[in-house]
């Protein structure tokens, strides 16, 4: 049976006996033995147990899968491992377990309705509705005994694992949600394709805003599982997302081997290595390196379009040249004004995803014939969008604090006719609470009133995109401690708790420590 990636990531210690390891799947285990599903009712009344993870090193054995011997550097000599960032005490609950299905040992009590074939029917309706929630479909999937994959034909487990993999920004909820799956299919013995692999790599990587160096030797032990004992070869999407986390850690020598790589295995560039090359030069903070790269999209003859050009801005920054990036956004908004009958794109994720794939296939079928190029670079859209003015946005708040250039580009944005977002509120909130509450600001008091008016009124407007989610409400808090004191900011905070939908007593919590250490600052301040 092929050994696939079972390894809490970022441990390297041996479980002990009476704490069995995370992740396993849900198993009948009783004093010690596995129960057949005929002998349940004689441990129906046992008391059901939880799963802790193990923090103490070397090898680690998960349920009757082979021992997998953690080689590289142990979990101590990394930054932080992936359980660490979790939290020190992760003891699954029965009521996580309900929901998430993540490491609870508990009999499965609902065999009937397996034979009704209601909860598979029910999950293959949610796969085949594109609209469906994550959590949706991962409920439905929770209703099968364990491993659940087993239940289902191939077609509907590729789509499974495609629609948990479909998702705009990666969480550790997401996460967890795909690796159970991953650990499922081992249960049964099903083996992984070649995109399911890359995106337990991706979400391993990037599940974390900040990638860390353990998540980058987390991401290179399951593309070691995954070429070295499930037998499967990578290509150039799984290398382009190797070369991607490493950028963003900043390990620069890894991805240059990762490229190397690449090339020895006789695997060209496409669309998606070109542009993570031009970031790679912008994490490098060399401006020469990013316009070489960019002459090298295009000599590749790759298709530019509005995605390729936030990422040229981007990495102009980061590489402190932001009067050539200013050059590039001018740029866009004449090629703007020279096309005003061209129609402005959805203002989508899935769409700028779909259509980067499209580009990437339509680039190589008019590989060779120049005219088909030309015509399908002068059908793009290359006039800023959301995110390019997000870009300019973040570095004035964070680096410059020019409050009168955000303003500038708010003006832009409502001229071309770009929608406010709950991305853009975020960003100018967290540049009053970086930038308030001292002498001779502009980011005023009675500034930040007026946002927070804009704020409301969209909310009460129920616009789709301006939500009340938690970093709002941590954002929104400190700005009113730096800049309007205490009293205003507890009036505030009222005003948000009606507000506020709280998805869980975890973010209740979080937020409120938050807010009480934004108003002890506040005080210790003064």
């Amino acid at each position: 049976m092929l050994d696939y990636y079972r390894e809490p990531y970022g441990l390297s210690a041996p479980p002990t006996a009476s704490e069995p390891p995370r992740f396993n799947p849900p198993v009948f285990r009783f004093e010690g033995a596995d129960i057949p599903v005929e002998d349940l009712d004689q441990v129906r009344t046992q008391r059901v147990e939880t799963r802790q993870v193990d923090r103490s090193g070397g090898q680690l054995v998960v349920g009757k899968s082979t021992p997998f011997e953690h080689n590289g550097p142990s979990s101590h000599h990394c930054k932080a491992s992936l359980d660490d960032r979790l939290g020190e005490d992760d003891t699954v609950t029965a009521a996580q377990a309900k929901s998430s299905r993540i490491g609870l040992v508990c009999p499965l009590l609902d065999l009937p309705m397996l034979e009704q074939k209601q909860p598979i029917e029910g999950l293959q309706t949610l796969l085949d509705d594109e609209m469906a929630l994550h959590e949706q479909i991962y409920e439905a999937y929770s209703q099968l005994p364990s491993p659940g994959v087993k239940y289902l034909s191939a077609h509907y487990r590729r789509l499974l694992f495609h629609r948990l993999s479909v998702i705009e920004v990666k969480n550790r909820k997401a996460m967890l949600r795909y690796l159970n799956l991953v650990d499922d299919m081992k249960e049964a013995s099903l083996p992984l394709n070649v995109a399911e692999w890359t995106s337990a790599i991706a979400y391993v990587g990037r599940c974390f805003w900040h990638v860390e160096a353990s998540d980058v030797e987390n991401a290179l032990k399951i593309w070691k599982e995954m070429e070295q004992q499930a037998g499967v070869r990578s290509g150039n999407v799984t290398f382009n997302v190797l070369f991607d986390i490493a950028t963003k850690a900043g390990k620069f020598v890894l991805a240059e081997m990762i490229l190397k790589e690449m090339k020895a295995r006789g695997l060209e560039y496409n669309r998606f290595s070109y542009v993570g090359i031009i970031f790679y030069y912008g994490m490098k903070g060399d401006g020469a390196g990013v316009r070489r790269a960019y002459r090298e999209f295009v000599e590749a003859g790759q298709i530019v379009d509005t995605v390729v050009m936030n990422c040229v801005i981007a990495s102009l920054i980061r590489a402190g040249e932001l009067p050539a990036a200013e050059q590039v956004y001018e740029r866009m908004k004449r090629l703007l004004y020279e096309k005003t009958a061209q129609p402005v794109p959805i203002s989508d994720w899935k769409y700028s995803r779909d259509l980067g794939r499209v580009l990437n296939k339509a680039a190589r079928a008019a590989r060779g014939d120049e005219q088909r190029l030309h015509r399908l670079q002068a059908e793009q859209y290359l006039a800023p969008n959301l995110r390019t003015f997000c870009i300019f946005i973040d570095h004035h708040v964070r680096t410059t604090g020019e409050l009168r250039r955000v303003t500038a580009l708010l003006g832009e944005m409502q001229s071309l006719h770009i929608p406010m977002h709950g991305r853009v509120f975020l960003k100018i909130f967290q540049g009053f609470g970086r930038h308030g509450g001292v002498k001779y600001t502009s980011w005023t008091g009675q500034r930040l009133e007026t946002v927070w008016e804009s704020l409301l009124l969209a909310l009460d407007q129920e616009i789709e995109d301006v939500q009340m989610v938690k970093w709002m409400v941590v954002w929104v808090i400190r700005a009113f401690a730096k800049c309007c004191g205490r009293e205003r900011t507890l009036q505030i905070w009222e005003n948000i708790r009606d507000r506020w939908k709280i998805s869980g007593e975890d973010e209740k919590g979080t937020v409120e420590y938050l807010v009480h250490d934004a108003l002890q600052r506040e005080k210790d301040s003064r």
